[in-house]
């Protein structure tokens, strides 16, 4: 198993470490639900240092991202960040993925720069993919080895952490990102962006100064409550915001459309791979859907169970569920027939031979 650069971090905050994604990981430290209430109404920080990172850089790199991705990279400033998925030419999801419009400092006359931040289980399958549709001038440059990244997520993470750089955090906007000093670190990225629905930034720094970073942040930071968080709240804060989880809500058998990410795949840009089989979905419909649903019980849902109609067949399936601890019940996402997927809908779970009650909601189902 490999480990990142904060692994003796986690030892020393008493962590429960797991594997996952080839990687020991925390799984929480004094418990997930007081980690996600910190997050929610203070402040945690995550080493989410697994995920992946590729540079793409050229005078067709745009060109290669606008083939390769749902979304539409040409609305990039320099400065944005994007939320986009890789279709997989079969009318599945290799990967779902943000997309970073780089300073073009290091390019030459012509190019640009991106930077790719995929899913850490999938880094091999994405590189593999982007390779083999490469036939543009850019050059790939895969810095996952040597990257480490910690997300800060919470209410009070902009006041907790001006002090440690020169860049005006209050004055980041949602999806943005700036290279600057943090922590004495230079050539930093910030990125406000997250994967918890509660604010905050995600901090790309080499692994050398990974540790340094850390202790500073955990440093100034201890006046405002803030939480050394693992992936086990990390997975019950996205799933309030209805985001999701790549292997459970996503996958190469599920397609944006049906996973409601029409917002991401954008027609109107040209030519992009699954584009004709995609268009017809949205123009024609899907015969399931990704939906949101409260369950009417104390017993929480979860990946893999069936979801059944009034007569007991089969309708869906469960892809994500928890008790939600700022709601304080359960909820889930799961894949539906279409005559099923409607807000209000009745649906039954079956949690181990017992059909539960649920109703079809909006998401997300923690509302700002």
């Amino acid at each position: 198993m490999k480990k990142t650069a904060l692994y003796d971090k986690h030892l020393a905050l008493g962590a429960k470490m797991v594997p996952f994604a080839g990687y020991e990981m925390p799984v929480s430290y004094k418990g997930i639900l007081e980690e996600h209430h910190a997050v929610r109404n203070q402040m945690g920080i995550f080493d989410v240092s697994h995920m992946g990172e590729f540079i793409v850089r050229g005078k067709e790199a745009e060109a290669l991202l606008q083939w390769l991705t749902t979304n539409d990279v040409s609305k990039l400033n320099i400065g944005d960040v994007q939320y986009s998925c890789f279709p997989n030419g079969k009318g599945g999801i290799v990967d779902d993925l943000l997309v970073y419009r780089l300073p073009e400092d290091q390019c030459n006359e012509g190019e640009k720069a991106y930077m790719l931040v995929v899913n850490a289980s999938n880094i091999e399958k994405d590189w593999n993919w982007i390779q083999s549709q490469n036939c543009y001038d850019v050059r790939l440059i895969d810095i996952s080895e040597q990257t480490s990244l910690m997300a800060v997520q919470g209410p009070k993470t902009v006041e907790a952490l001006q002090s440690l750089t020169d860049i005006d955090l209050s004055s980041m906007k949602y999806y943005s990102f700036q290279k600057g000093t943090f922590a004495g670190v230079a050539n930093v990225i910030v990125s406000a962006t997250g994967y918890t629905g509660a604010g905050g930034f995600e901090i790309y720094v080499e692994n050398k100064d990974a540790s340094l970073v850390w202790d500073a942040i955990m440093s100034v930071a201890e006046n405002h409550g803030i939480q050394a968080a693992g992936l086990g709240c990390r997975d019950t804060l996205r799933l309030e915001m209805g985001y999701c989880l790549y292997g459970n809500d996503i996958d190469d058998s599920t397609s944006p459309i049906e996973a409601g990410l029409g917002w991401i795949t954008k027609f109107k840009k040209g030519d992009f791979v699954d584009k004709a089989y995609l268009e017809n979905q949205k123009n024609n419909g899907t015969e399931k859907k990704l939906v949101g649903f409260i369950v009417d019980d104390k017993r929480p849902a979860r990946h893999g169970y069936s979801i059944v109609d009034e007569n007991g067949l089969t309708i869906g399936t469960v892809s994500s569920g928890s008790s939600s601890p700022s709601l304080g019940y359960p909820v889930g996402m799961g894949y539906v027939q279409m005559s099923h997927a409607a807000v209000g809908t009745k649906i039954w779970i079956d949690i181990r031979g017992k059909q539960v009650e649920a109703s079809v909601c909006t998401l997300p189902f923690l509302k700002k």
